[in-house]
């Protein structure tokens, strides 16, 4: 699978300048492409790289004296992300996954595949089941019991999709992602220690040991479209109601989303971020890395979390948060500071202690 500079560049959006002919096959960082290569020197930094490698062609940005470093041909992208973007899906080998069904898939005579969905080895789908039109399905997934997946999804290896989830269309799902587990939902007979707790704020007191009772979840998981799930996901059925994740939210490796919980459109949800239960997120929220959220609370649109911060209390619109517990970004940072400046002003008030408890000394 070969490209033209020409064709890459109209792919994109971008300009180009010289042998626009030239063919590539593959991306590369400039240090270690080769002649056949399409080097990604999108800033200076890499641009110094390029002469430790042999690209003849390469993406450079829009400044970049492309003929000085030797370059037969140049694409030039004033955004180097949004170029990745382009470039990474015209470059992509896939998975290999073969088309039609394979003959050790075990799928329920019920279950309802458009003509051109792949299904891959040893994957179980289950009665009432059904697969929207242009679908892959991976080695080892399991689809449960009447859930729906609309046109173009794309499941990695073993993907498991509970009984009853509806999923839009274009849904993407990495490797191990699990949709539609039961929630964390237990009760005791009587008030438990986690309760009196959470209401005084103090000590449990003298509690009795209790068993915990499971609370079934009768809901389900419904996923917009656009949607992606990383490796190893986790999202909870609801209670009762369906958990709801909105159209074009991200969630990265190792993101747990609980029971009840429901976002909005254009969330991204970073690696080994934590949901509890019944949280509602807004539209084009941010969670780095690391988050934790506690349950039953709302974050309103467009609030960014910075990585490890954990979010305890309801969040207005717009605010950036850091810090454990979360505040505003500058409060945090003037807290950080404060925290720093405390082992010399402990020697400082030190010092003073001395100073003024030394005998006879004078008022």
């Amino acid at each position: 699978m070969t490209f033209t500079i020409l064709e890459i560049a109209n792919a994109i959006g971008a300009e180009s300048a010289g042998d626009t002919g030239l063919r590539v096959q593959r991306a590369a960082e400039p240090a270690q492409a080769g002649p056949d290569d399409l080097a990604l020197a999108m800033s200076a930094t890499y641009g110094e790289q390029l002469s430790q490698g042999r690209a003849r062609a390469a993406v450079v940005w829009p400044e970049a004296d492309w003929q000085a470093m030797g370059l037969s041909a140049a694409i030039f992208a004033p955004r180097p992300r949004m170029a990745m973007s382009g470039l990474t899906s015209m470059f992509d080998p896939g998975q290999g996954y073969g088309s039609g069904i394979h003959p050790s898939a075990v799928i329920d005579p019920s279950a309802d595949l458009a003509a051109d969905v792949s299904v891959g080895p040893l994957c179980a789908i289950g009665a009432g089941a059904r697969i929207g039109a242009g679908s892959v399905i991976g080695p080892h997934c399991v689809i449960g019991k009447d859930a729906s997946l609309g046109e173009n999804a794309y499941l990695r290896e073993m993907v498991s999709i509970g009984a009853r989830v509806q999923i839009g269309n274009r849904f993407i799902a990495q490797p191990g992602a699990r949709i539609g587990s039961d929630g964390f939902s237990f009760v005791t007979p009587e008030i438990s220690t986690a309760e009196t707790v959470r209401k005084t704020m103090k000590d449990g007191g003298d509690a009795k040991p209790q068993s915990w009772i499971r609370i079934h979840s009768l809901g389900a998981v419904t996923i917009g479209d656009d949607v992606e799930v990383g490796a190893n996901c986790t999202i909870d059925n609801g209670t009762i109601r369906n958990t709801e994740i909105g159209s074009g939210t991200k969630l990265d490796n190792l993101v747990h989303v609980g029971h009840n919980v429901t976002t909005g459109t254009d969330c991204l949800l970073c690696g080994l971020t934590g949901v509890s239960g019944s949280v509602r997120i807004g539209n084009n929220v941010i969670l780095a890395g690391q988050c934790g959220v506690v349950d039953n609370i709302f974050i309103g649109d467009n609030v960014v979390a910075t990585g490890g911060t954990k979010i305890l209390s309801n969040v207005p619109a717009g605010r950036v948060l850091m810090g454990y517990p979360a505040v505003k970004m500058e409060t945090q940072t003037e807290i950080y500071k404060a925290l720093r400046r405390l082992p010399r002003l402990a020697r400082d008030f030190a010092s003073l202690q001395k100073m003024v408890s030394k005998p006879g000394s004078s008022d």
